[in-house]
Order: C-alpha cells, then structure tokens, then sequence
C-alpha cells in the first residue's frame, strides 16, 4: 500500500512545474534532515574523511545542502519516469562528446559515477544516443516499487538492466551484442573482486570490474557526469572525452586513476555527491570500522 502510494504521489508530481518540484524536493530534504539521523550521521562521517580541509561548519553546510538535492532527486523520479520525451529533453542539457557512442565501433563504457542526476545521465543516454544502454541495478525489496522501477528505466525501449545478484553472463552477452555499459564505480560492495583502493586518501574497497572488463573487450570509454541545476534550470549532463591509455595491465593503477577523477568532480560540486552511502563500509582486515 505504501508503494501504491508514493508511485501515484510521484506521477502526481511530475505535473509540477520544475520549479515547484524543485521547492517541494527541498522541503523533503529538509523534513530527511530532521528526521534521518542515522543518513545524517553517515553523510557527515562522509565528508569528516574525504573533505578534512574544510571546518565543521562548511562541512554541516555541505551536508544540509546535500539533503536538499537528495530530496529533489527522490521527488524528481516521477519526472524521469512519467514525463514526455519531449518535455525531458527540454529539461536536460547535455554538453559535449555525446556522438561518441555512436561514432565507435568498439564496445563502449559509459563510467557514471554516484551524483545525485545519475537517473537524469541514464536518461540522457537513452534520449540522445542511438546505441542501446545496458546496466546493473539494485533490486528493490517491494516488488511494486521495483516493478515500477523497472519500466521507468526501461520505457525508452534501448535499454537492459540486470539485478546486482544475477550472474554476469546475459550482461556480458548484452555489450557483446552492441550495447553501451552504464557503470557505476564508486560504491561499495565488499571486497570481492575489489582493491582497496584510496578515495580521497582513504582506503575504500573499489570494483576492479572497469578496468578488468574495458581490457577484456577492447572497451571504448567515457565519462559521463550528471548535474541538477538550481530552481527550474532542469538538468546538465557532461559526456567527457573519453580516457586516453586506457585500461592498462595494472587495474589497481586505473582504478586510483578513476577515484583521482571523482575526486575531483565532487571537489567542483561537493553537495551533489552520494554521502548518505556507507562508501567505506568495507574495512581492511584488524581495521576498525568508520560508521
């Protein structure tokens, strides 16, 4: 019933325009941010570790700010899922080496790391590119909730995606097919078929799967960057050139590399980044934890 219930508060929404939706996302992040003690607690240890340079305070205000965009992204699902083509690719503005995909023969990589408009990135790719998208996602524990998911993602018709818990073969198969990988590689998973590898100087177990799949099959890739813009602004997304001299045969070497680059994305826009997650959950063996 719940589900039932916030699905059809969200295709509601999405009527809104932007900037209502928008003010409304904000007051949801601001009732988070009360009520959530235990996001709040992990998004604050977050930013402790990553961003030491700052005082206490631009870290608090970094937090508070991030629970209004985190907010924004939950309410604006409705607008990815129940909005026109026409009216989403009003909203997203995408910039740079969009046609690559397309432009290649190779197999290709998209690498999206986890900022608040990765939803907004997946559709992006969907509504502009040409070459089918296949990614791993997270299923939900309510069936209702992630069936709905599901066709959100999907409605576009180029796109695959498969739970986290399947096994790598039909998704293997799929880029092997001719569809682009939507990556994600800045979570943390455990430390099978991970490194700890250092993410803003600490050691996080980090997926060597970027780096050992884009070898195995001659990958081509990218990173793409998705950004909410303030207000009614709608959406930006970044496709950036592609990596140069990569993968090499030292995949703890490219995945420092990747973190080195994130690390910098979230240095020019620290509240958008995904600090309510456990990112170092995982610790070294002896190691206590941080959470």
């Amino acid at each position: 019933m719940g589900a039932r219930f916030l699905l059809a508060a969200l295709w509601l929404v999405h009527w809104l325009p932007l900037s209502w939706q928008s003010l409304l996302g904000r007051a949801v992040g601001a009732i988070a941010w009360a009520l959530a003690g235990s996001r709040r607690r992990i998004a604050l240890r977050n930013l402790e570790m990553c961003l030491p340079e700052k005082s206490e305070a631009e870290r608090l205000a970094i937090a508070r700010e991030h629970f209004g965009w985190l907010g924004r992204s939950l309410l604006e699902r409705g607008l990815l899922w129940y909005a026109s083509p026409e009216r989403l690719k009003r909203l997203i503005h995408v910039e740079g080496e969009v046609g690559l995909a397309d432009a290649t023969k190779r197999p290709v990589m998209w690498l999206v790391p986890h900022f608040l408009a990765l939803d907004v990135a997946g559709a992006a790719v969907q509504l502009n590119i040409a070459r089918p998208g296949a990614s791993i996602y997270q299923a939900q524990s309510d069936p209702v909730f992630d069936a709905a998911m599901r066709r959100g993602r999907l409605r576009f018709g180029n796109a695959k995606i498969f739970a986290r818990d399947e096994t790598a073969r039909p998704l293997m198969r799929a880029i092997r097919d001719g569809a682009g990988f939507f990556n994600l590689p800045d979570m943390d998973f455990g430390e099978r078929d991970a490194a700890f590898v250092p993410f803003f100087g600490v050691p996080a177990a980090t997926l060597l799967a970027p780096s050992r799949m884009a070898r195995a099959l001659n990958m081509t890739v990218q990173p793409v960057i998705g950004e909410m813009l303030d207000g009614g602004g709608g959406f930006r997304v970044r496709f950036l050139p592609p990596l140069k001299d990569f993968p090499t045969d030292d995949p703890v070497a490219d995945t420092l590399r990747i973190n080195h680059w994130i690390e910098e994305e979230v240095r020019r826009n620290p509240a958008q980044y995904l600090w309510v997650h456990k990112r170092f959950k995982t610790r070294p063996a002896g190691e206590p934890g941080f959470y």
